[in-house]
């Protein structure tokens, strides 16, 4: 009973956390932030379209949480986005990733609100019809920090 009452809070304390990193829409980088986001070497990515088939991303009905089944199942949506596209946890570091997409092959980005940040954000600016290589340049400024993860709470989420 104790280690599911320890999983529980654990649980509770990501869930805040990620509403902390991914703060209702209104929140912005302060310029601090954004430089030294942008000062730091660029993580691992693609810097163009994959030539082969892409992996399969997990499937969204692993997860509990609505934001992450939302961010698995989007990120599906734009793999080939994920794939151009670094990741400032440095998963490409200690995990070997070589892109964004890789952390929603795995489990890891259901645990890295750095992750969920960014492939939301990679998500949205698809959808407004930017190109890989200008969402990359909003990653490395820090710009998915102001992703309003308040329309994610709801799996699926509302259009």
């Amino acid at each position: 009973m104790q280690v599911k009452r320890e999983w529980m809070l654990g649980a509770g304390l990501f869930a805040a956390a990620m509403l902390v990193v991914l703060a209702p829409s209104g929140t912005q980088l302060n310029a601090k932030q954004a430089a030294a986001q942008s000062d730091e070497p660029v993580p691992a990515y693609h810097a163009q379209p994959p030539t082969g088939t892409l992996p399969e991303t997990m499937d969204p009905s692993e997860f509990e949480n609505p934001v992450v089944k939302n961010a698995y199942a989007l990120s599906a949506k734009v793999k080939k986005v994920l794939y151009q596209q670094p990741c400032y946890c440095h998963c490409d570091r200690g995990h070997g990733h070589t892109s964004l997409l890789d952390c929603f092959t795995s489990k890891h980005g259901s645990m890295c609100n750095i992750c969920l940040g960014e492939a939301l954000y990679s998500y949205e600016q698809t959808r407004k019809g930017k190109t890989a290589a200008q969402i990359r340049d909003g990653i490395v400024h820090g710009e998915w920090q102001s992703v309003d993860a308040s329309k994610y709470q709801t799996y699926p989420p509302k259009p």
